[in-house]
């Protein structure tokens, strides 16, 4: 009994009182590679243009952008699944981030993908698209068949099936742990309630090692005084 007392008391506070469970409402990434840094926690985002989901969930986003910690970055990678369509769309996107006009653009295709109902049927008229953004037609269609570009692609789709990514949209929290709609996570707030929670264990689980670190900082400091 004392050692089942024991370890009780060994797991974290936060683990306890979590309302939101691995397994359940998240799903812990195994052998994937960590994005966090010392300092920031990443959360990415997995869509698609081609997405009715991703469309819905952009407000959704756009809101939580606005309230999210400091220290939290927030990326996004378009996602293909062998799909010759969605590729199409996510090297527009590869292509935007590259040229530094993704953030401005991002929104705007959504709305003429899903609300005026336009199509894009090759890179060349995303291009034209693209071109209200400060940069020519030419210019995007060239860099979008750089290596750059085809090197950004691979790598991403290889980071979407190490962390097991199936459907979009899909966040992932400090390369960690992946946030999926299901029964137990049934809509976009309560995804983003899940990433919020995780945030925070990752923000408390970052304090935790300092205090250590710092403490022996100051020790040291101190006998050689």
């Amino acid at each position: 009994m004392l050692a089942v007392a024991f370890m009780l008391m060994a797991v974290p506070a936060f683990a306890q009182s979590s309302k939101y469970q691995p397994g359940v409402h998240y799903f812990v990434i195994d052998n994937a590679p960590v994005s966090t840094s010392d300092e920031n926690i990443e959360v990415l985002e997995a869509f698609s243009y081609m997405c009715t989901h991703c469309n819905t969930f952009e407000p959704f986003i756009e809101n939580w952008l606005e309230r999210k910690p400091e220290n939290v970055e927030f990326k996004r990678i378009p996602v293909i699944f062998g799909r010759r369509t969605w590729e199409v769309y996510a090297r527009a996107y590869v292509t935007a981030e590259m040229m530094g006009i993704a953030e401005q653009s991002h929104g705007a295709l959504m709305d003429a993908l899903w609300k005026e109902k336009k199509i894009f049927r090759s890179i060349e008229e995303l291009g034209e698209f693209y071109s209200n953004y400060g940069v020519t037609a030419d210019q995007f269609i060239a860099t979008s068949k750089s290596f750059a570009v085809d090197a950004r692609l691979r790598k991403d789709q290889t980071l979407v099936q190490s962390y097991g990514v199936s459907g979009t949209p899909s966040l992932v929290v400090a390369g960690k742990y992946l946030i999926k709609g299901s029964q137990a996570v049934p809509n976009y707030d309560t995804m983003l309630d899940v990433v919020d929670t995780l945030i925070a264990q990752e923000q408390a689980d970052m304090a935790s090692t300092e205090e250590p670190a710092a403490q022996a900082v100051a020790d040291t400091a101190a006998e050689d005084s």
